[in-house]
Order: structure tokens, then sequence, then C-alpha cells
């Protein structure tokens, strides 16, 4: 009994870690990296909270288990004469494998291409990640001074330590170029067509504007040899090809990355933008701004934009020919003394580092970067590049098959292949979140899981998991949005009109509709602060949607919906992504929704079914904010007859102008 109080780990235990630990966590660090590269592409293609929480979750181990194992590493270095490691431990691996096995440590330390980061502010730990490439350098390195003289493997160790050190470096110096200090100083660095004549002109402009005295801006139109001088490339027709998608992606993508460090663009810059968008349709616009995107994403939270560059074709290789020559040596020395089973984890080491080797060298090939790179390449025969280039372009822009087949099973087999390789194939999830308030309080959560996460501080991180959904981007959707945008953009002749435009909030529609001042509708709009309007249109097109017998535009109703759960979801869980929402409209929210909450708990005395409940229960604040929804939702229902079917073309089309708006926000790095 005395002999188990003081020994609580039975001693069988004990050497059962002692003998498995480093191995154990030598695999899991492999399977880690593995998980990594394959997983990190899905982030940006899929909304599954499971492959987030399962890919975070690697991505907080993988660095852990690998400092771990070096710790475990250097805890088996001893008195090579007395054979023992520290604390007079005998170790269990030959001293040659473990400084063998400790610059792969290194290599996991660098991670996969596809991901550095899991946040942006992971970007601003750079330093850190400095700090750590210094000490398991220099552990590294004190492990094969350790095992020297007598080492056997010293060069595929000194082979594998040079890799890995490439490696940590590159995922460090990817962390130090997107941390936002960085970013913001490398925007600044490149040369800027600023048109110091604007500058001068608003100078004057704004006071006299300020002062109210007379004054204007006429847009002079620029002449067709200054138009074809300020566009790079000339489309051929109205339909882009593949290779334009990704050449005006790329284009659009360095002149407005600026909009991070709120960099300031000339008239001609935001002209050509203009003009480009006009003259498409929205399939290829969105096209063009999902390879836009795509290539912001990898700057931000990949090795991408350090790897694809000479420097990173270079590392690339001689990693290749190390790997090759670490096997090649490996395979030839003797192993006596060596135990199987460590033999086999070191060849899943090498193998397994040339495998992830292989797999970032494919996925580099086949990325936006090399189409890029060949695109702007004059070393290679115009028509070996044409080949290789819709050779590359295949997998990114892989077509969806059609039509039915008359055998079943391979139907079946066929369309969920076709499905996978959708998913593969494209840049972004295609799908939009959306959060609906009655639906919250609808279905709350259970008392006890509540309280717990509220004390653990997880209640944002439940809401987004039970209540926030992804909807499907829609073609339909689509549309509608790039129509609103492009008729905006058409009315946009001046500067006082953008201006206007951008900071309208919907009334320019209602006034369309023909609205008096002193509607109720226009009131929701107009005379109450942003949140809150917002969440009147939210309850109030709630009501209207799930009235029984709902009239109108099915499709604009669908529309209506959507934009109205997505626009919530923005001021309810991204509320730094408004830029109209200030710190005191957080307040302002959550004491609106206090409200909703206690009337959702007295009508659940009742065993409400659905949001049409809210009807049936009074409300007898005045200043209510269910009771000013529900009147707007009554003025819209009962419209006239005669206009009754345009209905929810009113709603959607105000939703489509504030969304257009929400486009216009000034970007930041922080922002998610």
């Amino acid at each position: 009994m005395r002999r188990m109080m003081l020994e609580p780990i039975p001693p069988k235990w004990k050497q059962l870690w002692d003998t498995c630990d480093l191995r154990s966590f030598i695999i899991l660090s492999i399977l880690l990296q593995t998980f990594m590269i394959f997983v990190a592409p899905l982030r940006k293609r899929t909304k599954s909270n499971w492959v987030m929480m399962l890919l975070w979750t690697a991505y907080l181990l993988a660095d852990w288990v690998a400092n771990f194992a070096v710790g475990l590493i250097l805890n088996s270095q001893g008195d090579q004469s007395s054979n023992s490691g520290k604390n007079g431990k005998t170790p269990v691996v030959h001293k040659d494998l473990l400084a063998f096995w400790a610059p792969f440590l290194l290599v996991h330390l660098g991670g996969p291409d596809t991901i550095t980061a899991f946040a942006l502010e992971d970007n601003e730990l750079w330093l850190r990640h400095l700090f750590g490439l210094v000490f398991q350098c220099a552990a590294v390195v004190y492990v094969f001074i350790m095992s020297l003289p007598h080492n056997r493997l010293w060069i595929p160790t000194m082979l594998m330590f040079f890799t890995g050190m490439i490696k940590y470096i590159e995922r460090t110096r990817s962390l130090y170029l997107a941390s936002a200090d960085r970013f913001r100083h490398s925007m600044l660095e490149e040369p800027t067509n600023l048109d110091l004549s604007s500058i001068l002109v608003m100078d004057k402009y704004i006071p006299m504007k300020r002062a109210k005295l007379p004054a204007g801006i006429e847009m002079i139109p620029v002449p067709d040899r200054m138009k074809k001088e300020n566009t790079p490339i000339k489309p051929r027709d109205k339909n882009l090809t593949q290779r334009d998608v990704v050449v005006y992606g790329h284009l659009f993508y360095k002149k407005f990355i600026g909009l991070f460090v709120n960099r300031i663009y000339n008239q001609k810059e935001w002209n050509q933008s203009r003009r480009f968008f006009l003259d498409r349709n929205s399939k290829d616009a969105f096209k063009v701004i999902e390879v836009e995107l795509n290539l912001i994403y990898e700057v931000l939270f990949t090795k991408f934009p350090v790897v694809y560059r000479k420097y990173g074709a270079i590392s690339r290789f001689f990693s290749l020919v190390t790997v090759c020559l670490a096997i090649i040596i490996f395979k030839m020395k003797s192993k006596t003394n060596f135990n199987e089973a460590d033999v086999a984890i070191t060849y899943g080491l090498l193998f397994g580092a040339l495998g992830l080797d292989l797999t970032a060298l494919f996925m580099l090939l086949f990325s936006d970067w090399t189409i890029i790179a060949l695109q702007g390449s004059n070393h290679v025969g115009y028509s070996l590049k044409n080949r290789t280039i819709r050779y590359l372009l295949r997998p990114l822009f892989a077509p969806r098959t059609e039509g039915t087949l008359e055998d079943t099973e391979n139907h079946t087999k066929s369309k969920a292949v076709d499905q996978l390789q959708h998913v593969m194939s494209r840049r972004w999830s295609e799908t939009i979140p959306s959060y609906n308030l009655i639906y919250y309080y609808l279905h709350p959560r259970p008392k006890l899981l509540g309280k717990v996460a509220d004390i653990l501080g997880l209640s944002d991180v439940l809401d987004s998991i039970f209540y926030v959904r992804p909807e499907a981007f829609s073609l339909d959707l689509k549309n509608f949005i790039f129509e609103e945008l492009k008729s905006k953009s058409e009315g946009a002749h001046d500067l006082d009109t953008a201006k206007k435009i951008s900071s309208a909030r919907g009334n320019w529609v209602l006034r369309a509709e023909e609205f008096s001042e002193d509607s109720l509708v226009m009131k929701s709009v107009v005379k109450v602060p942003y949140d809150e309007s917002l969440i009147q249109w939210h309850i109030a097109t709630e009501l209207c949607y799930n009235q029984v017998h709902a009239e109108g535009d099915r499709k604009h109703r669908d529309i209506s919906k959507l934009l109205s759960d997505y626009m919530l979801y923005l001021l309810s869980m991204q509320p730094r992504m408004m830029q109209s929402v200030p710190g005191i409209s957080q307040v302002r929210f959550l004491n609106n929704c206090r409200e909703v909450c206690a009337h959702f708990k007295e009508m659940s005395k009742q065993r409400p079914n659905d949001s049409m409940e809210i009807l049936s229960v009074p409300v007898t604040n005045v200043k209510s904010i269910l009771l000013k929804s529900h009147s707007l939702a009554e003025q819209l229902r009962v419209m006239d007859r005669d206009v009754l079917y345009i209905k929810w073309e009113i709603i959607s089309n105000w939703y489509g102008w504030r969304c257009c708006v929400m486009l216009q926000v000034t970007l930041d790095p922080k922002r998610k």
C-alpha cells in the first residue's frame, strides 16, 4: 500500500512510456504534417465546422508535438562513455538515429506549404517563430555534436539539417511578410501612380463645399489613346477565357491589395477597374474576384508567395535532392545495433519528407501562381507556353459533367466523382453564412450548456457552430448583386454622386418606389440608427417570409431572406467588417437582443411554433423594436394589390443596396 502511494504510476507503465514516448511523438508529428498539407486547402473550399475544428487542432498540436519530441531527444543526451542519458537513463534509441531524427523535426516545425497561419493574428507572432528557429537549430546542432565522432549517419543528418532549416526559415519569412506592419510597409514601398493634381483639386474642393460655396468637379472623359495606355490587357470579347480570368485576377490583386493599408488610388486607376467590370457579365466578374481573393488568402495564410519565386524554386530543388540523397545514403549504411522498429520509423520520416515535398510541388505547379509566372515569362516558346498553361488550367477550372446516364450505378459514381472534383477545383466554399435572430430565440441552447459556455467564454463559438448556417451562393444571387453594383457604378459619374451612393442607406431605393419621407418604411431607414434599422428590416422580412400565403416573386423573396440573414450575421458575428457600425452600436445591438429575448420568454408560455406567433402576443412598449418591426411588416404586407407583386423586389433591392455599400468598406488587415 505504501509503495502504491509513493509510486502512483506502476513501473511497467513508466518503462512503457520511456520506450514509446519519442517514437510515438515522431509518428504523430509526421501524421499531423500529412493531415495538414491535404486538409488545409479545404479550409477555403468548405464551411464544415468539423473540418475547421480538426485543422485548428492539428495546427496547434503540430508545433507542440515537434517541440516536445526535440525536448525528448535532448533529454536522452548524456555522457557517451557511460551510454546514459540525463538522469542516468539509458537511451532507448541509438544516438546516431537520435541525431538523424532531430533535423526532421525542424522540417515539421517549418510546416507544410498550404498553411502557415490559421488566423491573421498568428502572423504577428513571426518574432516568436524566429526565436524558436534559433533555439531549435541550436538544439539540433547540440544533439548532432554529441553523436560525434562515431556517428555513421553524419552525412544524411547534415543534409536534412539544412533542409529543415530552410523550411523553418520559409515559414518564419512567410509570417513576417504577412504581418500587419511589414505588409503595410511593403505596400507603401511599391511605386504608385498618385495623381498629385487630383489631390490639389480636392484640397481646394472639400473646404469650399464645407463652407457651402459654389464648387463642383467635372469629370472629363479620357481619350481613347490614354485608355489603351492605362489598360495592360485588352479583352478580345465579352466572355473571358480561363487564362484571362487568372491574368485579370492577378492584375487587380496587385493593384488593389493596397486597400488593406488604406492606399490612395487616383481616378485613372478607379476608372480602369470600373470600365472593366461594366463590360463583364456576372459569371466572369465573380470568377475574376475569386482569383483575386484566392491570391490574397494565399499571401496571408500560406507559403506560396515565398516559394513561387526564384528562391523558392531553388529551395524546392535543393530539398528534393537532399531528401533523395539522404534516402540513398541511409539505405547503403550499415544498420548494426539499430532497432528494426527505429529503422522503419526512419524510413517513414524519409519517405514522408519526400512525399510532402512532392505533394507541395504538385500543388504549386497547379496553382494560379504558376499560370501567372508562365504568362509573364519571355523565356518559354509561345506555343509551348500556351500548351502548358492550358494543361495547368484544367484542374483549376474543371467543368462539371451534365446530363443523365442510363446506368444508375455509373451515374451515382460519376455524380460523386463530379462533386468531389468540383469541391477540389473551386477556390472558395461558394456559400455565404446566414444567422437568423428569430430562429436563435426559438431554439435556445440547453441551460447547462449555456452556463458552461458563458463561464468558458465559448458562447460566440457555440453560436457560430449551431446557429450560423452556410447557404448556397446561387447564380440568381450573383446576378442580382452584380446588377445592383453595376447600376450604382453606372450612376456614379462624379465624386459627389459616388460619395452619396457610398453613404446611402437604401433610401434611394424607397424613393424610386415613391415612398414618402413621412412613411413608416422610409423612417425605418433614415430616422433610426443603422444597426436598429437592420434589425427592424430583418424581423419584418422574417414575418413577411413566413406568411402562410406568401405572395410575390419567389426569386426576390428568397434573395431577400438570404441577404437579411447574411446582414444580421455581419452585424452579430463580424461587426468589425461593418464600417457603418461604431462601437456604441454593439451595446445597442445587445440591448435590442435582450428585448427580443424577453419577448420570446413571454411567448414560450404559449408554446409558439414559428415566427408568426410574434403577431399573437401584444407588445405594450411603444418604443419596442418588435413593435416597430411588426408595424413595418404590416405596412409592407398590406400594400396595394396593384403593386403587391413588387413587394419582395423592393425588399431585395433594399438589401442589395446595403450589400453593395458593404462591398465598399475600407479593408483592414485585422478584419476577418
